[in-house]
């Protein structure tokens, strides 16, 4: 029997993306002679319209290998809490859900696949309770959803930060410097760890473990004692210093969403250069760490999550999210993966692993 169905990104954008609509396309279209709607711009083009395009096979043709999303996304577009503008300019954050369980109906559509992170994938939950037929991907480079072992973007960020790690480490050890290294990570330090580890940092400061800049600056003067002239601290955006908060950009309030962090790496880095006066410079790779190719292993593994979801529909499985579990890729209520975060354990092995090698993690 047709079927249509409709796909959208939510969220921030990460390497991969294109790999998930173009799987979904293939395979509803070629294997089952399905038609495949995309929705623009997130929950955005199901609140505003609705707002969508056809996905043939033309339409995706050549896009594997891209990074974003040929939909657009939106990580302000939560529909619980929509912002909308009145006639005197004041903005209000209202429910308009309805408006988009409405608007997926015109569009004729028998279910909804919502690609995205934690935030997204609440949002689809919550959709699904309201009966949307809804089946979720995981997607975040900060690889903190729980219930799948690891979420596509996240291989291909690790990998871009621990280049600019490698290069980085030449500068700083022709200049003797201390080369301060802010990436992302709001709650869940993964990447951090991770690409500190393969590029050779001698800090890494992570949100689960709050950091003692005391002892940050004693590690980094015994390895000048012993004749290394140079260090590499890797922190996280989301880190904060034993006692204090996180470095934020803009609030919650501010931003109609979720705060705006930044800034850590400017804090760490002066602390280091007033307690110590050691010439410190930062490096804030920011949104790099999203853009770009997508690795090869985060292209099968999106293809394979985008091939899954095809499949959950066809059996009606909805309220429903792929994982990956050790090789296999699985299906798993919503609620499970929403219902709490994957965060580094800091009496895990990994964390072991990075202080047996004389690695600091601010403790």
């Amino acid at each position: 029997m047709s079927r249509c169905i409709a796909i959208l990104n939510g969220g921030g954008d990460c390497p991969g993306l294109n790999g998930v609509i173009r799987a979904v396309v293939r395979a509803a279209v070629l294997q089952r002679g399905w038609r495949v709607l995309g929705i623009e711009d997130g929950f955005d083009g199901l609140v505003e319209g609705p707002r969508c395009r056809e996905l043939d096979i033309r339409a995706v043709r050549g896009i594997l290998p891209r990074g974003g999303t040929i939909l657009g996304t939106s990580n302000r577009g939560n529909p619980f809490r929509y912002p909308l503008t009145d006639s005197d300019g004041n903005i209000s954050l209202c429910d308009v859900s309805q408006r988009v369980v409405d608007n997926f109906h015109r569009l004729g559509a028998d279910a909804l696949v919502a690609v995205g992170g934690d935030g997204t994938l609440k949002i689809a939950r919550r959709l699904s309770h309201l009966g949307m037929p809804m089946v979720g991907v995981p997607k975040t480079i900060d690889n903190d959803l729980r219930e799948t072992d690891v979420t596509f973007g996240y291989n291909t960020a690790v990998g871009i930060v621990t280049e600019a790690l490698d290069r980085l480490q030449t500068t700083a050890e022709s200049h003797h410097r201390v080369m301060v290294v802010e990436v992302m990570g709001r709650d869940a330090g993964w990447i951090a760890l991770e690409s500190g580890i393969a590029g050779s940092a001698e800090v890494i400061l992570l949100p689960e473990i709050p950091f003692d800049l005391d002892l940050v600056c004693e590690h980094i003067m015994r390895r000048r004692q012993a004749g290394s002239r140079f260090s590499i601290v890797v922190v996280a955006e989301g880190a904060f210093p034993r006692g204090g908060s996180k470095v934020v950009q803009a609030t919650a309030e501010q931003t109609h969403g979720l705060e705006r962090l930044g800034g850590i790496g400017h804090f760490v880095a002066g602390e280091i250069e007033r307690r110590k006066g050691l010439e410190t410079r930062v490096v804030v790779l920011g949104h790099t760490q999203r853009g770009g190719t997508p690795s090869p292993f985060d292209r099968i593994l999106a293809s394979r999550f985008g091939v899954q979801a095809v499949e959950l529909i066809e059996k009606h499985e909805y309220g429903t999210m792929v994982a990956l579990r050790g090789r296999n890729v699985v299906s798993i209520p919503i609620e499970h993966a929403v219902d709490g975060q994957n965060l580094v354990d800091p009496a895990g092995n990994l964390a072991w692993t990075a202080e047996q090698l004389g690695i600091h993690l601010g403790r």
